[in-house]
């Protein structure tokens, strides 16, 4: 597994750089309107849940539990295509796609951390991912009476810790392709 996250150490990349591209539009413009919020949720939902199905597909050889990874990506596209395809959702709605959507990532990312403890050093960044969405997620459940619109700064926390930790975990993955004696 490491191996191949190494050579694909850039789908890590994309889907930290895309949460931080989510959580910059969520901030610089905080008067968005839901249906706008909506389709950026569902962009990058789609990006990251793509991202996370090539990479389970790719490990599928390598990796023995590939395919829940896999069902990270499909509950990644779904949540996206659903927010695309039903942009008139009510906020109450898209607040509890968004919550079970972090909820399932987290704990596919922290189960990835813990495959990945005895091959690289630091992978507590992925930990921490999975915790921020985790959080996220629970706290969007436990206030939802505050709706999506008024909890866009939590959003826009969890989008840039998320996206944070998996740009310094890709580059900490990609030092490792330097080593292939060590695979």
């Amino acid at each position: 597994m490491l191996k191949m996250l190494s050579q694909r150490w850039w789908i890590i990349l994309v889907r930290g750089l895309a949460a931080i591209v989510f959580g910059f539009a969520a901030l610089l413009w905080p008067g968005l309107t839901l249906s706008i919020l909506v389709l950026l949720f569902g962009a990058y939902a789609l990006v990251d849940g793509l991202s996370a199905l090539i990479t389970a597909v790719a490990a599928r050889g390598d990796l023995p539990r590939w395919w829940v990874h896999a069902l990270e990506g499909a509950a990644g596209i779904l949540a996206g295509g659903a927010a695309l395809l039903w942009p008139n959702i009510t906020g109450l709605l898209l607040l509890y796609l968004i919550a079970v959507w972090a909820i399932l990532t987290g704990l596919v990312e922290i189960i990835a951390a813990f495959q990945l403890r005895h091959d690289i050093e630091g992978e507590w960044w992925l930990i921490v991912a999975g915790m921020a969405s985790i959080a996220f997620g629970v706290l969007a459940f436990v206030y939802p009476a505050a709706g999506a619109l008024s909890l866009l700064s939590f959003i826009t926390a969890y989008a840039f810790v998320f996206g944070a930790a998996l740009v310094l975990l890709a580059f900490r993955v990609r030092s490792l392709a330097r080593r292939p004696a060590e695979f």
